[in-house]
């Protein structure tokens, strides 16, 4: 049986349009602190994430210094990993810097179009859309956004729809 959380992530918020700067900042960054673990293991953090990364407030976490950094390597209700945390960050970074923010570019990659999956066998991991989405990210100064998590991201806020055929998620 699945775990509640993940159920409740699941049918009220994974793949429901998402707009905002700093709500699109919390998903790179939780996408990012996923890569190699559960995503299970992130959803039972993530109050702790936002606590520890001032509400994903991509001004404040831009700011971070190297004390943050320790401070956040001696967090242990985040995953703390170095090379993750200088990502947000430098993610952060990046994000004051995009002209026209965060979520509008990341928007320009949505596909609304895309082919419903009828298993979760028919679900990409990555996808032509999200090549091109961690490719303008990276080119923006963004870091630990390959294909995969950029795919991963797309689905969350619901640049894709891949709640598979006869998911009473499907069509909220």
């Amino acid at each position: 049986m699945a775990d509640p959380i993940y159920i409740t992530y699941h049918d009220e918020e994974w793949g429901r349009p998402l707009r905002g700067d700093d709500e699109v900042f919390e998903r790179v960054a939780l996408e990012a602190f996923q890569s190699g673990l559960s995503w299970l293991t992130i959803l039972r953090k993530r109050e702790n994430f936002r606590a520890a990364f001032d509400r994903f407030s991509i001004p404040k976490v831009a700011a971070y210094t190297e004390q943050d950094v320790e401070r956040l390597l001696g967090d242990t209700g985040i995953v703390r990993n170095r090379a993750k945390i200088l990502a947000a960050i430098q993610n952060a970074r990046a994000a004051l810097d995009l002209p026209e923010g965060l979520s509008e570019l990341v928007w320009r990659h949505a596909d609304p179009d895309s082919p419903m999956p009828r298993t979760m066998a028919d679900v990409p991991a990555i996808t032509p859309g999200s090549k091109a989405l961690a490719k303008e990210l990276k080119r923006h100064g963004f870091a630990f956004v390959g294909p995969t998590t950029a795919y991963a991201l797309m689905q969350a806020i619901g640049l894709v729809n891949d709640h598979i055929e006869g998911c009473v998620a499907r069509t909220r």
